[in-house]
């Protein structure tokens, strides 16, 4: 690996991450099945691709600048719940609390996918501006997140979209 780039596995988990960003931001350009759509294909391959990237064991220096404000954050998450609409809520089994409750516990897609939206625009406004040795601690530090928090909420989100795609199914039997 020469140390003057990036690996093309780091420039391709980049590139994902900022189409996702772009991909929530337009939410209103797609309506919600395409949306879905969107997503259940693009969800997967983020995930597949943190996966791959290069254990960087050097991130502890690293620092993911918080560049997404509250309102941007709550833009986001409004405009995703509203193009939902009552698919929005779904019950979730994957809470650390489920374990020690006796009611269902219910989350939104439109939040799991804010969280993931402010991860990447977080790690992607971070990298601007480093040199290549500093993007590498920051995709560390975003790998071990992913990890520790968002690989989760990926996959719970990913459920709870597969289920309204199976639910429009007349949609995607056109294709």
């Amino acid at each position: 690996m020469e140390h003057d780039k990036l690996s093309p596995t780091s420039l391709a988990f980049i590139a994902l991450t900022n189409e996702y960003c772009q991909l929530v931001e337009n939410c209103g350009d797609y309506g919600c099945e395409g949306m879905v759509e969107a997503l259940t294909k693009l969800l997967p391959r983020i995930y597949i691709t943190v996966t791959d990237l290069e254990p960087n064991l050097d991130y502890f220096d690293a620092f993911i600048s918080q560049s997404l404000d509250e309102p941007s954050y709550d833009i986001v998450r409004g405009n995703l719940s509203a193009l939902l609409g009552e698919d929005d809520v779904y019950l979730e089994v994957f809470i650390e609390d489920m374990k020690y409750s006796d009611t269902p516990i219910a989350t939104s897609i439109s939040e799991n996918l804010a969280d993931l939206y402010q991860e990447f625009y977080n790690m992607v406004a971070s990298l601007r501006d480093l040199n290549t040795d500093e993007q590498r601690q920051i995709l560390g530090m975003c790998k071990e997140n992913f990890f520790e928090y968002w690989g989760q909420i990926l996959c719970n989100v990913l459920r709870a979209l597969h289920s309204l795609s199976v639910t429009n199914r007349d949609y995607y039997d056109n294709y």
